[in-house]
């Protein structure tokens, strides 16, 4: 079905700016999976300026176009003419999810779910139960839950903030209590929020634009005051850092400029950290968030982070996404599944070459995502700074 009166509202020289060059091709992965133009930056652009400035029909083609994006930026870094692309998928996908042509109300339900904390909790744990007695389909590819975790962080001054947002404190707080013990190892304390709540990542990429409003004024409301704000999630940290365009008022301006990724904010004081404590550095072989590498650049701080206490492999792929893209997987499994395939040959490649034996992701998407692809190899994936934790025996 086609929508003849329907516009995206998109910044027509942003459009224009696009002199499609082609130097964005190698660095999309679902152009990369697909090998066909219409799923690449330049061919979703072509296809946005038919809607917005030569009239084209949304049909169903161009929402697959769309929905097929996985959003992960690789494209931006490598473009001559700096085209905003993100910005112009964002507006697209605002505009589809306004007319009700994407993000049906089942999505909508689940993201609404991430902005209430508590419920997030029990149907995590409810969720990690259902996997144990197999009733979740494995095409989902979530890897192995918890049941219970760690108990919460206690705020131990107001040097600066710690963010504990919503899936990763359901799913991987113990990256919350590493991170906590390496801002005290550098002579820092922290406050955490309140309540834990969500960032609204995902509802930006969903196009859910008020909901993501609605949730950036919470998180902003949560943590008052000048302090840093330490971010251990690359898609959350990418969000926060985004408020200012999100919500266009001067005071998220202010609150963005605040947002500091923890291995930026640690790398910045590596040298206050202690030696390690074991005879023998790790082999630490570092995969890239695209949140992290394509949108925040700052990607190279993990590195000078790890390299405090591990000898660093790396990949060579150019840092092309993983498949994850927060929701991605779920909602788009064959073709995230064929760019996994994608990483995980650059993985085994690097492990086959070095015989290295853990992996460093800074994002829970990216690391549950490639977990569960892992099949019998003896990889084991971490947080930053949960190696870097255990190597300065803090890992408590």
């Amino acid at each position: 079905m086609a929508d003849l009166s329907l516009r995206l509202n998109l910044d027509p020289e942003q459009l224009s700016s696009c002199v499609s060059c082609g130097l964005c091709l190698p660095h999309c992965p679902t152009f990369r999976s697909t090998g066909e133009e219409a799923y690449s930056p330049r061919g979703r652009i072509d296809a946005m300026r038919g809607v917005e400035l030569d009239g084209a029909p949304i049909d169903d083609e161009f929402v697959e176009f769309m929905e097929t994006c996985v959003q992960c930026r690789g494209c931006e870094p490598a473009c001559p003419s700096n085209v905003e692309f993100g910005a112009l998928m964002e507006q697209t996908r605002a505009s589809l999810a306004t007319s009700k042509r994407i993000t049906p109300w089942w999505q909508r339900l689940g993201f609404a779910a991430l902005g209430r904390h508590r419920l997030l909790l029990a149907g995590s744990s409810a969720l990690a139960v259902a996997q144990r007695l197999k009733l979740v389909p494995k095409r989902l590819g979530l890897t192995r839950l918890p049941i219970t975790r760690p108990p919460a962080l206690a705020s131990t001054g107001t040097g600066v903030w710690l963010y504990t947002g919503c899936v990763m404190d359901a799913w991987q707080r113990e990256v919350h209590h590493s991170t906590a013990q390496l801002i005290g190892d550098v002579g820092e304390t922290f406050a955490v929020p309140e309540q834990s709540g969500c960032c609204g990542a995902l509802h930006v990429h969903a196009g859910l634009h008020e909901q993501t409003v609605k949730l950036a004024e919470q998180t902003m409301a949560s943590m008052p005051g000048d302090a840093p704000i330490v971010v251990n999630s690359a898609g959350c940290g990418a969000a926060l850092k985004d408020y200012g365009t999100i919500v266009g008022t001067p005071e998220a301006e202010t609150f963005a400029r605040r947002v500091v990724d923890v291995s930026e904010w640690l790398a910045e004081r590596v040298d206050a950290l202690p030696a390690a404590t074991g005879t023998e550095r790790p082999l630490v072989l570092i995969q890239d968030p695209c949140h992290l590498r394509h949108v925040q650049r700052v990607h190279q701080a993990t590195r000078t982070v790890l390299a405090h206490v591990a000898d660093l492999v790396e990949l060579d792929d150019d840092g092309l996404c993983c498949g994850a893209g927060g929701a991605y997987s779920a909602l788009q499994p064959e073709l995230a599944g064929t760019i996994r395939d994608r990483k995980m040959a650059a993985i085994d490649r690097a492990t086959d070459r070095s015989g290295v034996a853990l992996m460093a992701s800074a994002n829970p998407g990216c690391s549950m995502h490639l977990r569960a692809a892992l099949g019998d190899r003896t990889l084991e994936i971490r947080h930053p700074v949960q190696i870097v934790a255990a190597a300065l025996g803090l890992d408590r």
